[in-house]
């Protein structure tokens, strides 16, 4: 049973925007070596100097909020860098990367988060807020990526509330493949990324408490799919630009297909459920 939310008092959520956070990090060969092997790749073993790949810089900047500060969802509570938005679901909607240089195992990168905007929006389930946060990632040659990350915050759904109507997924793919999404993936993917959120992991809170029908795979994990799938068809490609956007949530409970096409230097990718649906769409711009 769904519990009253509170009013979201826009002109203090804005307060937020302008916040800034710099964190360091060291690229270390070990992460690197473990998603490749979360993602089924054959890859040499890395070393010094190895490009990290397009999207796996999220396997570094992980947040360290002490266990004392976790909510019951997993996620820290409410406030500090992020604004305290009253809506308990927090889900990762999309965002847009700029590739300008490559990171390397063993490089020190300094990353510095800008909460960029804050806005409220009005939903068939309620209302939205969206938070973008702009990273930018330093090494030692400068600028080498810059991202804008979106972050929904949504109420729980009301029983009986219209459900969002589902848009069918493209099917004039040139390359797909065929994920299972498995519990142990969403487990090894969740520990990479120390994301501590239940709904990856914990079933009996998923179904129970949030309602879902199974366990939600990771908005950034099927981006990372996605720009796998590129990488496996186009391995000579660099790529200069992606942007991606969640349509529609992925569980665990039925495989699911990502799916690219090409057209020049562009290319476009997304994910498609086991029933057709349109799950996440994203773009790739090559050189």
């Amino acid at each position: 049973m769904s519990t009253a939310t509170p009013p979201i008092a826009l002109d203090t959520l804005r307060h937020w925007i302008g916040r800034t956070e710099a964190r360091d990090d060291l690229i270390t060969a070990t992460p690197v070596a473990a998603l490749s092997a979360t993602l089924d790749r054959d890859d040499a073993a890395p070393a010094a100097g190895t490009v990290l790949p397009p999207l796996w810089h999220w396997l570094y900047f992980t947040p360290l909020t002490r266990h004392s500060e976790i909510g019951e969802d997993g996620h820290a509570k409410r406030g500090g860098f992020l604004p305290p938005v009253p809506l308990p679901r927090r889900m990762w909607a999309g965002g847009r990367l700029d590739f300008l240089q490559p990171l390397r195992v063993g490089e020190t990168v300094t990353r510095v988060s800008t909460i960029q905007d804050v806005t409220v929006k009005e939903g068939r389930s309620g209302a939205l807020v969206f938070v973008c946060v702009r990273h930018e990632f330093t090494n030692a040659q400068g600028l080498a990526l810059s991202e804008e990350h979106d972050i929904v915050y949504r109420d729980a759904p009301q029983a009986g509330a219209p459900q969002p109507a589902p848009t069918p997924a493209p099917r004039d793919e040139q390359f797909r493949r065929e994920i299972v999404p498995d519990p142990v993936l969403l487990f090894r993917y969740s520990a990479l990324t120390f994301n501590g959120h239940r709904i990856h992991y914990d079933r009996s809170y998923v179904t129970g408490v949030e309602g879902y029908p199974g366990l939600i795979v990771h908005g950034p994990l099927i981006a990372t799919l996605l720009m796998d799938l590129l990488r496996r068809n186009l391995p000579d490609a660099t790529v200069t630009r992606f942007a991606f956007k969640a349509v529609r949530p992925t569980f665990d409970i039925h495989p699911f297909t990502v799916c690219g096409k090409r057209e020049g230097n562009t290319v476009t990718l997304w994910g498609r459920d086991h029933e057709g649906w349109l799950t996440m769409q994203a773009t790739a711009e090559i050189a």
